[in-house]
Order: C-alpha cells, then structure tokens, then sequence
C-alpha cells in the first residue's frame, strides 16, 4: 500500500506504519524528541517497510542512539524492491553513506530534492555529520532545492543555518525569524539564529533570546543541551564563568544529554571551560567516557565524533586512548578519518606526553584541513583553544597572541581578552 509523507513522497507501507514514519520524520526536521522511537516503531508495525528501517540505522549512526545499525541495514536491503525507485534509491543512498560513502545522497538529492531527510543528512546541522566535506558543496545542495519547498518553514531554518556560514548574517537572522514565526519549535531555526548571535559577537542579546526559547517554544526540542551549549558560550566570551557552572549543574551534566550530544556538547564544553583564564574547579569529563561508552572514544562513526573524542581521550589523560585513536582512525576507509582525525589524535598525544610545544606545532600543521570533519565554526574552535592552550604552555608568546588577534577580529569575547592579557605578561617576562 502506498501512503504519503509530509512533502507528498510515496512511501510504501500501511497508514498506520507511515503516520508513524512522517512522525519520526517530523520529529528529525523540527529536532523534537521521539524521531527514532517513532521509526522504531514504523518497523514494528511493518516489518518489510524498508524505509523505516533505513531511517532507523540513519539516526543511529548519526546520533550514537542504541539501535541494532547492522540489522536495521540488513532489513533496509533486504525490503528496498517493494518500494518505488525513489525509495529505492533513497535506501540505497542511506546504506552507501553508512558504509562511508556520502555520493549517493548527493545524486539521489540531484533527482529526489524534496526528500527532506536526506537534505537534513547531507549538511552538517545538530541532526546530522553531513556528506559533504566542502561547505561549498553543501551550501549547493541546499540552495538547489530552493524550488522544491517555496516557503517551507523547515527549508527556511535550513538555508538560515547556510547564509550564517556564508557569513549573510543580516539573510540568516531574517530567514530563521521567518522560519519560527512559522513554526516557534523550529530547531534547525533556532540553531542558525543562535549561530548569528554568537559570530557577531551579540552575547547579551543572544544569551536572552535563548534562554527565553529553550523554556518556552523550543521545550520539546530532543537537542536541548546544544542550544544549552549555546548559551554557555555566550556567557564564557563574556567572563562569567560562574554562569558556565550554574547552566553545566543544571543543563549540561552528562545525564542530561542524549546519545552522542554527551560528548558534543557537555564534553567539548568542559574543555573549554577548563581552558579558560581564571576557570578552578572544574568537572572532569569522567561522566562523559560513561554516557557515551568506550567505542565512541576509541572507534567514532564520523570524523566530526572523531575530533571531539580525540579531545575528551586527552582532557580524561588517556595515552592509550589516543593511541586507539589514532591507529583506530590511521587505517580507516574513511580519508578524513585517516588525514584529519588521526593526526589530530597523534598531536593530542604528544601534549598528554608534556611536549607542548612539538604538540602545538602538529595542531598547526591542521588548520587548514580540520573544517574537514565538519560541525560548525564554533564547534571547531575547540582544536583552536588547545592549541593556544599548547602555545602559552611551551612560552611561545607571540603565537598565541596572533591567534587571539584573530579571534578578536571576529567577535568581541571577554575571555580572548583576559588570554591575550595572559600573552602580554608572559612575553614581557621572557
């Protein structure tokens, strides 16, 4: 029997399977919890419904939520001929991108681009790693697929989160404000406008907005300790660094996040927070290593994974860790696995080792490669602050001070400032 979802694709199944499908599709567009038990539970109620499954082995992989990945693929193959060749196509495209081969989205997306949960797939948002390692070739992606949604309020958030990485703020505030006029629990759209609010430097306003949203219209929302994340970079640019452990007690411990987002968002925030000037007592990310698991540190699905884990091995002082890592990554079918992850591992290990300074000569050998495992901007800084935090280390004063500069230029932080004071006094006393 065919049904249809929300952007009228058929889809194979009986209504009550595909209600459940369009459920979980929503879910996933909107980033509101219960997406991967609705697919679940598509499959339940139609064991052949390749569709289903596909998408069930999707968000597992991408998000790190328990799910049987290999059954769920085996399932997704096995149905795929009762679909129509846009399903087929669509269950081919999944199983090639969990095998590690991104192509097939970005073709099946060329024919099929109102197949909005591959479009989600292809581009690096909170939902998703992406397929694409140039953002250029994400960014036309999204933008030839203008036609297929009109005034779509998903497609809206989606290109808002687009005109922020092009740096079209002024676009991408508008469109993301139009997007939850639409819909006020739009979280792709609240994600781009808090992205505009951070890269602008507008910390007061932005850490309002959101702390307004994440308890109002976006309370339902599945990612909640990244818009928390959000919000705790706001306040550790501005200096207040007893903000960042108030929202940490009550948004960001590890038990508060889902899947992959422990190490995401809570991991990579208590790095950051240990790194800054004045920071004392500080979490250790113990309870991070445990919400996650051993194999998301040692074997990540996705480079993106594999940098944050690289950096939580060497907050947590794991040597062999990092080594895993690295010859984990080092023999990968996956080229930034092999050419971004695991040399990133190898320099982080030379800084568990005490050699800061040949450490924050191997992170800079990676600046230009480390847009590579994807994420955000602001998710990248991460690599960044180590490896100033390498350079004040091993004295090299003038180093870290450009690197500031730089940051500076791009946005005010009260935090760059009070490192780069720390620059000044350490090279006027060499």
């Amino acid at each position: 029997m065919v049904s249809r979802d929300r952007y009228g694709l058929a889809v194979t199944t009986a209504p009550a399977a595909a209600a459940e499908y369009d459920r979980g599709l929503g879910g996933v567009l909107s980033l509101r919890t219960g997406a991967a038990e609705a697919f679940a539970s598509s499959v339940v109620l139609d064991p052949t419904f390749a569709l289903g499954h596909a998408a069930l082995a999707l968000v597992g992989h991408d998000l790190c939520i328990q799910v049987d990945i290999a059954a769920r693929m085996r399932d997704a193959e096995r149905w795929a001929h009762r679909g129509t060749p846009r399903e087929q196509s669509h269950v081919a495209a999944v199983l090639a991108h969990l095998r590690g081969d991104g192509r097939p989205i970005v073709r099946h997306l060329e024919q099929y681009p109102v197949d909005a949960l591959l479009l989600s797939a292809a581009v690096p948002t909170i939902a998703f790693a992406g397929v694409t390692e140039v953002p250029e070739q994400a960014w036309s992606i999204v933008e030839a697929a203008a036609p297929a949604y009109g005034d779509d309020w998903w497609y809206a958030g989606l290109l808002a989160f687009v005109r922020q990485e092009q740096g079209r703020f002024d676009e991408a505030y508008d469109l993301s404000c139009t997007s939850l006029a639409a819909q006020p629990d739009a979280g792709h759209s609240a994600h781009a406008r808090a992205h505009v609010h951070y890269e602008t430097g507008d910390h007061h306003a932005g850490l309002a907005w959101m702390d307004a949203w994440v308890t109002g219209a976006g309370a339902r929302i599945e990612s909640l300790t990244h818009f928390s994340w959000h919000a705790a970079l706001h306040e550790m640019s501005l200096g207040d660094l007893d903000a960042v452990r108030r929202r940490y007690e009550s948004q960001l411990r590890p038990e508060h996040a889902t899947g992959c987002r422990s190490l995401v968002d809570t991991g990579s925030l208590l790095v950051r927070w240990a790194l800054s000037p004045g920071a004392e007592a500080v979490p250790g990310l113990e309870g991070v290593a445990t919400s996650v698991g051993p194999d998301v540190l040692v074997r990540p699905a996705t480079p993106f994974l594999g940098m944050h884990a690289a950096v939580a091995l060497l907050a947590l002082g794991d040597g062999a860790g990092l080594a895993s890592l690295a010859g984990w990554t080092a023999s990968h079918a996956h080229p930034t696995h092999r050419e971004v992850v695991a040399p990133l591992a190898r320099a982080l290990a030379l800084l568990h080792a005490g050699q800061h300074s040949a450490g924050a000569t191997a992170l800079a050998a990676l600046e230009g490669s480390i847009w590579r495992v994807g994420g955000s901007d602001a998710q990248r800084e991460l690599v960044e602050e180590v490896r100033i935090a390498a350079l004040l280390r091993s004295g090299r004063w003038d180093e870290a001070r450009l690197l500031l500069d730089r940051r500076l230029d791009r946005r005010p932080s009260a935090r760059d400032v009070a490192w780069r004071t720390t620059c000044c006094a350490g090279s006027a006393d060499a």
